[in-house]
């Protein structure tokens, strides 16, 4: 398993609208593995892998490069930085983070705290309270020449270290970097199979803020069928109901039916679920109450099309700790690999 690409990945900083490093990165990664590859005017990454015969179905996996992060969005004479969210945080996760301020002159380290008192002098009244997202600011340490290197619209991302924790991997951005890493190692596994379908490899941007990049990039490639390739939930953990956990770490991909912004086609379920059970590779079918993904804009895109999704149950989501199983990711690996040989 290839996890130093993975790594490299996560490690890479790029938030929604920013999202070139990443680019730049799989850019490089995917050399000679398509046949066309082009930049969109969103931002996203479109890679076509032709067919040996014409009239083939047009096959696209969707793979957002986008991770939550924040904007800047005023920086005070005193040189501390106010952000605005580019997708979804939950506050209580934002205590005491290291971040990373990405700028035109370079990056920099800086520390995130809310406005307040610290624990010695604020009342047992003021620590009840759980401050909303716009309340924290960065602290990069230099004072006022802060105000001459970061200006409004540089990004921001947490600074946290990809590592492995024996069967997991725990890392800030496994969503998405998980479908990056899935579509880059599924065509370099796939070799001269498949070869019967035209296969799009999209690496859409701004996902994180409403499936923008999806949206345009299916447009343009008007598929016949649509993988969204995505982290989901596994709420597999203490304090959560059973009913709730989604997914089950271990227990395989995730076969995704539903959230709000899809219903699955259910030819597509039946058919990837009964290659999963020939090829024994271990999955769950899956459903989210909200959130959606960018199978959604596959479907949707011009005309529409089949869609379904492919997930990888992730703990802790949206957080510096998000979790997967290495078992997990194989399984969305060969389940991929093996559907795309079909044609």
């Amino acid at each position: 398993m290839n996890l130093d690409l993975l790594k490299r990945l996560c490690e890479t900083p790029g938030v929604p609208g920013h999202e070139h490093r990443v680019r730049d990165l799989i850019t490089s990664e995917i050399k000679g593995m398509f046949d066309a590859v082009t930049t969109d005017p969103m931002g996203s990454l479109l890679c076509r892998r032709d067919a040996k015969k014409k009239d083939a179905p047009r096959i696209m996996l969707l793979c957002h490069m986008d991770e939550i992060g924040f904007l800047v969005s005023h920086i005070s004479k005193d040189g501390f930085v106010y952000l605005q969210p580019v997708g979804g945080f939950d506050p209580r996760n934002l205590f005491s983070r290291r971040v990373l301020v990405c700028t035109d002159q370079g990056d920099f380290k800086g520390v995130m705290n809310p406005g307040g008192k610290p624990i010695h002098i604020s009342s047992a009244e003021d620590r009840k309270k759980v401050p909303e997202v716009t309340e924290f600011f960065v602290d990069l340490g230099m004072g006022k020449a802060a105000c001459d290197k970061v200006k409004i619209g540089d990004f921001v991302v947490m600074d946290e270290p990809f590592i492995e924790m024996g069967n997991k991997v725990v890392s800030k951005a496994l969503d998405n970097r998980i479908a990056c890493w899935l579509g880059i190692e599924a065509i370099r596994k796939l070799a001269k199979k498949g070869r019967g379908a035209e296969i799009h490899v999209a690496f859409t941007c701004q996902e994180e803020v409403g499936l923008r990049g999806a949206r345009t990039a299916a447009y343009a490639i008007k598929p016949d069928i649509g993988l969204g390739i995505d982290v989901t939930l596994a709420c597999d953990t203490p304090g959560i109901p059973e009913k709730d956990a989604t997914t089950t770490q271990g227990a395989g991909f995730g076969l995704h039916v539903r959230d709000s912004s899809f219903i699955a086609d259910k030819a597509l379920v039946a058919q990837i679920e009964a290659l999963a059970i020939r090829k024994k590779i271990p999955y769950q079918r899956t459903m989210l109450a909200a959130g959606g993904q960018d199978g959604a804009a596959a479907q949707q895109a011009a005309a529409g099309a089949r869609a379904v999704g492919i997930v990888v149950g992730t703990r802790y989501i949206h957080t510096v700790t998000e979790m997967v199983d290495k078992g997990d990711l194989q399984a969305a690996l060969d389940i991929l690999v093996a559907y795309l040989s079909e044609f």
